[in-house]
C-alpha cells in the first residue's frame, strides 16, 4: 500500500511542477505580449526568419546530398532552399517592415478562412438540424472576415492583445491549479493515513 501511496504522491508532484512551470511560463509570455507588443511582434517574426534560414539550409543540403529522387526532386529541394535562406534573410535585415508584413498576411488569411468557413457553414444548413444558428454562425463567419480583410492591421493588432490577455488568465488559472492540486493531495494523504 505504501508503494502506491507513494506512487500516487510523485506523480502529484510532477503534475504539480508540470502545471506549475506551464501556468508561468504562459503568465511571463502573456504579460510580455501586453507589455511590449511592438518588440515581442518582432521577436516572433526574428523566430520565424531563423526557422526559415535553418529549413532552408536543411532543403539545401538534402537537394545536394539525396541520392533518391530525380534530378527534378533535387532541384526543387535546392530552389526551395534559396527561397527560405533568401526570405530569411530579407526578414532579417528589416525585421520592423517584415512584423508589419507577417501580421498582414496572418490577418488577411483569418479573414479570408472566416468567410470560407461561414459560405461552407452555409451550403450544410440544409442537412443541419439548427438552421437558425448555422445561418447566424455563417453570417457572422462571413461579416468578421470582410471586417478583418477591410482592416487586417487593426484586427492583427487585436488579435496580439486577446492572445496576450488569454496567456495571462490561462498561466493564473495554471498557477492556482497547481496550488490546488498541491493542497488535494495532502487532504488526501491525510486522509489515507488518518
Amino acid at each position: 500500500m505504501s508503494d502506491a501511496v507513494s506512487e500516487a504522491k510523485s506523480l502529484v508532484k510532477s503534475l504539480r511542477v508540470f502545471l506549475a512551470v506551464s501556468g508561468v511560463i504562459a503568465l511571463i509570455a502573456g504579460l510580455i505580449l501586453l507589455i511590449w507588443p511592438a518588440k515581442s511582434a518582432i521577436l516572433v517574426t526574428g523566430i520565424v526568419a531563423a526557422y526559415l534560414i535553418v529549413g532552408g539550409i536543411v532543403y539545401l543540403v538534402l537537394g545536394i546530398v539525396a541520392g533518391r529522387g530525380g534530378a527534378w526532386a533535387r532541384v526543387g529541394h535546392i530552389l526551395l532552399g534559396v527561397v527560405y535562406i533568401v526570405a530569411g534573410i530579407i526578414a532579417f535585415t528589416n525585421l520592423p517592415a517584415a512584423t508589419v508584413t507577417l501580421a498582414l498576411v496572418t490577418a488577411i488569411f483569418i479573414g479570408i478562412s472566416w468567410i470560407v468557413d461561414g459560405v461552407v457553414s452555409l451550403t450544410l444548413m440544409g442537412q443541419d438540424g439548427t438552421k437558425v444558428w448555422t445561418l447566424l454562425y455563417a453570417l457572422l463567419g462571413i461579416v468578421a472576415g470582410i471586417v478583418v480583410l477591410f482592416s487586417p492591421l487593426y484586427a492583427a493588432a487585436l488579435l496580439w492583445w486577446i492572445l496576450g490577455i488569454a496567456l495571462v488568465v490561462l498561466g493564473a488559472a495554471q498557477i492556482v491549479r497547481a496550488v490546488t492540486i498541491g493542497k488535494d493531495a495532502k487532504a488526501a494523504s491525510a486522509a489515507l493515513n488518518g
